[in-house]
């Protein structure tokens, strides 16, 4: 299948791209190099530096493609309350232009890269896909909501096959976010320096952590289906942050301190997936345990740390 990968430079993006190319799919990634790296894109896949504001340019960098993996979004929460209009053009109007050329250019599939945010504070536990939305806090899940939305539109349009992806909370090599949001990453560069970690809720709050391999293999397992479908992507555990941290100290050997801060708003106090639905539909499964997947990054962030 010839596939196009919007931010395909990215973190989840490039791995993505590499295990399309390992199951032998001819692969395109269109990353603008805002957030993304050229040096993340793996050899044998097409690379085109653009963005997708280029409604001129669109339809022709899409044209004899099969699908599109959608994956080019703003991502920092703390940012998207600061500037929502940013935010609602990257991730939302964006989108749309890509919709609408993908229609023009003859391409009928899209896979989306949502999140589980668009839950909202979850009623029930784990996450099934058929629980409602909620409320967003945040303009960042208020953009996953409304491109879900445009998305399930121009399946109902134009009978584009569209595969939403809710995420989890993926972690794992290569993620290079400037300013870093994520725990993980954060937590594994404190221990690596030795200097505290910063942690909120004492730790006590749950969540769904998926390895980045394990998340990539999820997209093109969901190529082959057809129609509006919806998928959650995790691993169907919940583990408590201060575990994480534990288990961070354990890989590296030794314990930095807690720098603790406390309450944080806007914060569920748990989420994690139920994935039956994927496995059932494909067979994919999450298979990294946490251990390994953070033994794994821990590697890569020392080695990055050596090479600086």
């Amino acid at each position: 299948m010839r596939v196009l990968v919007t931010g395909g430079a990215g973190f989840i993006g490039s791995a993505v791209t590499r295990v399309l190319l390992e199951e032998h799919h001819d692969v395109t990634v269109l990353d603008n190099l805002s957030k993304g790296f050229r040096t993340l894109v793996p050899e044998g896949a097409r690379f085109i530096e653009g963005d997708l504001r280029n409604e001129a340019q669109l339809p022709a960098w899409l044209r004899g493609h099969d699908a599109v993996i959608h994956m080019a979004a703003f991502i920092e929460v703390a940012r998207s309350v600061t500037e929502p209009l940013v935010f609602a053009e990257n991730n939302i109007i964006n989108s749309v232009r890509l919709l609408q050329a993908m229609q023009r250019a003859g391409v009928g599939k899209i896979v989306f890269s949502s999140s589980a945010t668009v839950y909202g504070t979850p009623q029930n536990l784990p996450i099934r896909e058929t629980d409602p939305l909620g409320v967003q806090s945040n303009p960042y899940g208020a953009s996953k909501v409304s491109t879900e939305a445009f998305v399930a539109t121009y399946n109902q349009l134009y009978d584009m096959d569209a595969l939403i992806l809710r995420y989890f909370n993926p972690y794992g090599p290569n993620e290079l976010h400037e300013p870093e949001t994520h725990a993980i990453p954060n937590f594994i560069r404190a221990a690596i320096e030795k200097r505290p970690i910063p942690l909120y809720w004492g730790g006590e709050i749950v969540r769904d952590f998926i390895f980045v391999d394990d998340l990539a293999r999820a997209h093109t397992a969901v190529l082959g289906l057809r129609g509006l479908q919806y998928f959650n992507v995790g691993s169907e555990t919940g583990t408590k942050i201060i575990d994480v941290v534990r288990e961070i100290f354990d890989v590296v050997g030794y314990e930095t301190p807690i720098d603790n801060l406390g309450e944080r708003a806007g914060d569920v106090p748990a989420t994690y997936a139920w994935s039956e639905k994927i496995a059932a539909a494909t067979g994919w499964r999450a298979q990294v345990p946490l251990r390994d997947g953070l033994a794994r990054t821990v590697d890569w962030f020392r080695q990055r740390l050596i090479n600086q």
